[in-house]
C-alpha cells in the first residue's frame, strides 16, 4: 500500500482511500485481517486516532468490520448486494432531495430503467415472482389501506418486478430507482391518483408478464408512466390555481 500522505489533504481520508484501493485491487483479500491500529499508524506516520477515523470511514461503507477480543481486529468485509442496495437507496434519495430533480425528470429516468428489466423478467419470472406481484395487487385493493401502506405496497410491487429479471447486478442498480424515486412520486401524486386505475395497470402488467408478452408489458409500463406524468401535471395545476387564488385574496 502507498503510505506517503499529502500534507494539504485530510490524513484519515487519504488512509481510508489507500486501504479501499487495496481492497478493490485484491491486495487485501476478503475476510483478511488488516494491520493493527498501531501498525497502520507507524506505516502512515500518523496518530492512532487518525487511523481510527480512517477505519470508521471504511466501516461506514461496509468495506470492513471490526471484532473484539484476542482474535479481534479489523477485517475486510464480504460486501453483499443487499448491503450495496441500502447505500444505493440512501445515495439516490439524497441526490434527488439535494438537487431538487424535477418530477418529469425523475419519472422519465424511473420508468426508462424499469422498462429495461422487462425483457429479462418476461423470460425469467418464476411462479414465486408472480405470486409476489399478485400478493401486492391484492393488498393494494384492500379496503381501508392507508396512503403509507399503499405506497409501501406500490414500491414492493415494482421491486418484485425488478427481481423477476433474475439479475442481482441489475437489482442493485435499480434499488435507487424503485426505492427512492417511487416513494417520491407517490408523495407528490397520492392526493390525485386513482388506486383502482393503478391496481388495474399492475394487474395488466402482471398478466402480460405471466404470458411472456413483452410488447404488452412495454405498453402497460408506458401507460403507467403516462398516468404518473398526468397526475404530476394535475397536482402542479392545482398548486398554481391555489397560488393565484391566494394572491387575489384580501390582505
Amino acid at each position: 500500500m502507498k503510505t506517503e500522505l499529502e500534507s494539504d489533504r485530510d490524513y484519515s481520508q487519504q488512509i481510508a482511500q489507500t486501504i479501499r484501493d487495496a481492497i478493490v485491487a485484491g491486495d487485501l483479500p476478503v475476510d483478511g485481517r488488516l494491520p493493527s491500529e498501531a501498525e497502520l499508524a507507524a506505516r502512515f506516520n500518523v496518530s492512532r486516532p487518525t487511523v481510527r477515523e480512517a477505519l470508521k470511514r471504511l466501516a461506514a461503507q461496509n468495506l470492513i468490520r471490526t471484532q473484539r477480543g484476542a482474535t479481534g481486529g479489523a477485517f475486510v468485509n464480504r460486501l453483499s448486494f443487499e448491503q450495496a442496495q441500502e447505500h444505493m437507496v440512501t445515495t439516490a434519495t439524497l441526490l434527488l432531495s439535494m438537487n431538487r430533480v424535477d418530477f418529469e425528470t425523475a419519472v422519465e429516468a424511473r420508468f426508462a430503467l424499469e422498462r429495461a428489466c422487462l425483457p429479462l423478467a418476461c423470460t425469467r419470472r418464476t411462479p414465486s415472482h408472480l405470486a409476489s406481484l399478485r400478493a401486492e395487487i391484492a393488498r393494494q385493493a384492500t379496503a381501508g389501506l392507508t396512503d403509507e401502506e399503499f405506497c409501501a405496497s406500490d414500491v414492493a410491487f415494482h421491486r418484485a418486478l425488478v427481481e423477476a429479471a433474475g439479475n442481482p447486478v441489475l437489482s442493485w442498480h435499480m434499488a435507487g430507482a424503485v426505492e427512492a424515486m417511487q416513494p417520491l412520486m407517490n408523495m407528490i401524486t397520492y392526493t390525485a391518483r386513482s388506486r383502482a386505475q393503478i391496481v388495474a395497470l399492475h394487474a395488466r402488467l402482471t398478466y402480460a408478464l405471466a404470458e411472456g408478452g413483452l410488447e404488452d408489458c412495454y405498453a402497460t409500463m408506458d401507460a403507467l408512466a403516462a398516468y404518473t406524468l398526468e397526475l404530476g401535471g394535475e397536482i402542479r395545476a392545482r398548486r398554481q390555481a391555489k397560488g393565484r387564488a391566494g394572491q387575489g385574496a384580501d390582505p
